[in-house]
């Protein structure tokens, strides 16, 4: 199965690649529902394409709105830098768009989003038909419904999420940031008011709180994050071909240590245990297996408080070499701190003590606070550029 990787911007594409994702989603700075993701200009797209190709990788472009009039005015130009660019297929939702695509640029292959909320065998035909060679499906149906749409579609691949965040409303298509903010959440602008906290109080009692979690209040509208880790298998077997990792407004880290865990879930990796710990150690809400198991484990209410029980302290940005390793610092660290390795390869997980630290004009310090220096830090392992070290809070 193709490991999917989100891409708010090219850093977070290089590091998707470096831990193992097959292929990458991302958008251009138009026509994509992350407008506040970092995204991708034009030129950026044709060197992320060609960095993806030079690697062996796949990548996508998302223009998954829902299309008003207005987007299409000059939209050619964009398509036709697509199409130069060579990109692999592009993610749509609106079936205005997909008509216009097909007409005018036949080249580029059409995904359908799971914005197009597509729950049944005759849905996906008709997408079929109308040209589109991959369906991500509503995060709704379960297995055996997966299943059966993929018996039915032989012809169609079958993408679906399966982890990261998750919206309370039906395959995303929500209104409540538009009527709270004035930001369209179907064009690239959610505010995540489901995120807020909420008083809910039954009408003729004004004083009385019905419905509280807390003491900061309730989270009726706020969901547990997916995590399907545990079940690539059955996955399998339901006939999807691409695993879908939510999340490009997500940190660097959230996609090392999220695609790092899920490659090697895929890779034959059997300490599951270890597996778990990683995908606890980003930012994540407690974790919920969705729709996919019918009845058993739904969108269970949750705090909006992400938790982590691991730091991002640094990412390397050259190979170690004698004994010292290059980095970007993130989050503050200092002489005799401990920090564990985050990596594709035999390092992962491996732990060391800082005795030196060099600052960029090459003097000693004892104290790492300044965000994003470059630093050079003693190492005894053969780190290299991409690798991520951190720091366990528990």
């Amino acid at each position: 199965m193709e490991l999917l990787a989100p891409a708010g911007n090219f850093e977070k594409l290089k590091t998707a690649v470096h831990f193992g994702a097959d292929g990458v989603y991302f958008a251009g700075k138009t026509l994509g529902l992350r407008a506040f993701a970092g995204n991708f200009s034009d030129q950026e797209i044709f060197e992320a394409m060609e960095y993806l190709h030079k690697h062996g990788k796949v990548g996508y472009v998302t223009l998954n709105i829902v299309a008003r009039d207005s987007d299409f005015e000059n939209i050619d130009d964009y398509l036709s830098v697509l199409v130069k660019a060579k990109v692999d297929g592009v993610i749509v939702s609106d079936l205005g768009l997909i008509s216009y695509l097909r007409k005018n640029f036949p080249s580029l292959k059409v995904h359908v989003s799971t914005q197009a909320n597509i729950n049944n065998s005759q849905t996906v035909k008709l997408y079929s038909d109308l040209g589109a060679v991959r369906v991500v499906l509503a995060r709704e149906l379960n297995l055996d419904e997966i299943k059966k749409i993929h018996e039915n579609n032989k012809d169609v691949e079958i993408e679906a999420f399966v982890h990261g965040a998750m919206c309370i409303s039906y395959s995303g298509r929500c209104l409540l940031s538009n009527y709270l903010t004035g930001r369209d959440s179907n064009r690239g602008a959610c505010v995540q008011a489901c995120r807020w906290k909420y008083f809910i109080r039954e009408e003729s009692r004004d004083d009385e709180y019905q419905v509280e979690e807390d003491e900061r209040g309730t989270y009726i509208l706020n969901s547990k994050d997916m995590c399907l880790i545990d079940h690539l298998d059955k996955l399998k077997e339901a006939g999807i071909v691409s695993l879908k990792i939510e999340g490009r407004m997500k940190s660097d880290y959230y996609v090392a240590s999220v695609i790092n865990a899920y490659r090697r879930a895929l890779g034959g990796f059997k300490d599951f245990d270890i597996l778990h710990d990683e995908l606890e150690k980003t930012s994540h809400r407690r974790y919920t297996t969705g729709f996919y198991f019918g009845e058993n484990d739904k969108e269970y209410l949750e705090s909006s408080m992400p938790v982590q029980t691991s730091v991002f302290i640094a990412k390397v940005i050259e190979d170690q070499k004698d004994g010292y390793v290059k980095v970007e610092m993130r989050n503050r660290f200092k002489l005799g701190d401990q920090l564990e390795v985050l990596s594709p390869d035999d390092n992962f997980l491996k732990k060391f003590i800082i005795t030196s630290i060099k600052n960029h004009k090459g003097e000693m310090i004892d104290d790492a606070k300044r965000v994003q220096e470059t630093l050079e830090i003693n190492c005894p392992y053969d780190l290299k550029e991409g690798d991520i070290l951190r720091q366990n809070n528990c």
